[in-house]
């Protein structure tokens, strides 16, 4: 991979890991729920600093091995090695910790609260002083909330967002709000960042302007990204490899001229029958 990273005061969070070296490696992963199998024995890596998609039809175990990567689920057999240690169990908020960040699916945002108070949400897990500090806002705590705003601000320019800052993300059409998301993901200063259908549910020109942000979150912040994603096109123009799931399984893992060339993925796409 020959990426050129641009520096810039809001990056992805040091890892210790190289760029082109593997970030986050799932081995041999198996997750059920009851007698039902979601995700059977699947195994593939992110690099850093690479764009990588997670495709396939839908009900293949999509979501649910971002829901694995992040510590939503613990699955019953297989592991998860991320910045070179295995990582046995962990809770979602100790994922943020170490420099995991997602979007989901359906927008999960406060929708009675303004942009900017969205973003400064992905903060939280950063502000060192306690309670007592935040209530009496002043010294420390003032000085901590004020560097994290001129970050949140940071973020805010970055996604071209500055004119809906102070309005309540719940009056905000759904293409603006999963920018705010975005940006909400972005707050919490990621190494990899979990996108799950980050175009879902958007027109034509909410897609261009999602994926030059991604591009940008990828190229200029070097932040390693992992995404879920139903259009094909944006699939193909987005990602350096891509790892195909039909069924729980993995069929395909490749570049991506090399997974759309694939007759198993075609057939998984056509429907052909198993």
């Amino acid at each position: 991979m020959n990426k050129a990273f641009v520096q810039n005061s809001f990056e992805a969070t040091d890892d210790g890991v190289a760029p082109g070296e593997v970030l986050l490696a799932v081995e041999n992963v198996t997750l059920s729920f009851g007698g039902v199998r979601a995700i059977g024995g699947v195994s593939f890596d992110v690099i850093k600093g690479e764009i990588r998609a997670i495709i396939g039809p839908n009900g293949a175990g999509k979501t649910s091995m971002l829901n694995v990567i992040n510590g939503f689920y613990t699955p019953q057999i297989g592991t998860i090695w991320f910045r070179g240690a295995e990582r046995i169990s962990m809770k979602p908020h100790e994922a943020v910790g170490q420099g995991i960040a997602r979007t989901f699916q359906n927008v999960a945002l406060f929708k009675g609260m303004s942009t900017l108070d969205n973003i400064m949400a992905g903060r939280s897990v950063m502000m060192k002083r306690g309670l007592g500090w935040q209530m009496l806002w002043q010294g420390p705590a003032l000085r901590e909330e004020i560097e994290h705003r001129e970050k949140v601000e940071e973020i805010i320019e970055f996604l071209e967002i500055q004119h809906i800052r102070r309005t309540p993300v719940g009056k905000l059409p759904y293409g603006l709000q999963k920018r705010v998301e975005l940006g909400r993901a972005l707050a919490m200063e990621p190494s990899i960042l979990l996108l799950d259908e980050p175009m879902a549910g958007m027109n034509l020109e909410e897609k261009e302007d999602m994926s030059r942000f991604i591009i940008d979150v990828n190229q200029q912040r070097g932040t390693t990204i992992a995404l879920i994603e139903h259009d094909m096109g944006v699939v193909m123009d987005l990602s350096d490899r891509v790892v195909v799931l039909d069924y729980g399984k993995k069929i395909a893992d490749g570049t991506p001229d090399e997974v759309k060339s694939n007759q198993d993925v075609i057939d998984a796409y056509l429907g052909v029958s198993h």
